[in-house]
């Protein structure tokens, strides 16, 4: 398995694996799914999208970006997707470890996540184990697929 920079050839199987989690509705904060006309774009709008491939197969994918502007532009945010089949395995740790590299690379001190939803007990273990700081927890501030307001946590780290 390796992280590589996102490329056009991968479309297809990144746009399936982003879709799936927003249709699963309990990651991400998306609605409307990509299209195959605006997700390239999507993709390379960030300022970096890093896929875990194996054999020329998207096992996850991220995008990583500003969290803020200005005097608070040293903080970035990222997402992280992590294909069904493949979840359990490692990547989504290879994923993040890759995004802090890549965070830091970018001149970016601090990654910052703003809204991992309460009920996603894989990512909280996951960013804790990792040595990121609970910032707090915004009541309902995440409605899932159900209608249902969840919690969701804020976390941080030093890159």
């Amino acid at each position: 398995m390796e992280i590589t920079e996102y490329n056009i050839k991968y479309l297809d199987q990144v746009l399936e694996l982003w879709n799936d989690i927003i249709d699963e509705g309990i990651y991400f904060p998306q609605i409307e799914k990509l299209t195959k006309e605006n997700a390239d774009s999507y993709f390379k709008s960030q300022d970096y999208t890093g896929i875990a491939l194996y054999n020329d197969e998207v096992y996850g994918v991220y995008i990583l970006h500003p969290n803020n502007i200005g005097r608070c532009g040293h903080i970035c945010n990222a997402s992280y997707a992590v294909s069904k089949n493949a979840r359990g395995k490692g990547i989504g740790e290879m994923l993040v470890k890759d995004s802090m590299k890549k965070g830091s690379e970018l001149k970016y001190r601090i990654l910052q996540f703003n809204a991992v939803v309460i009920s996603n007990k894989t990512a909280h273990k996951l960013y804790e184990k990792l040595g990121f700081n609970k910032i707090g927890i915004v009541k309902e501030g995440y409605l899932n697929k159900n209608n249902i307001y969840e919690d969701i946590v804020l976390y941080y780290i030093d890159i």
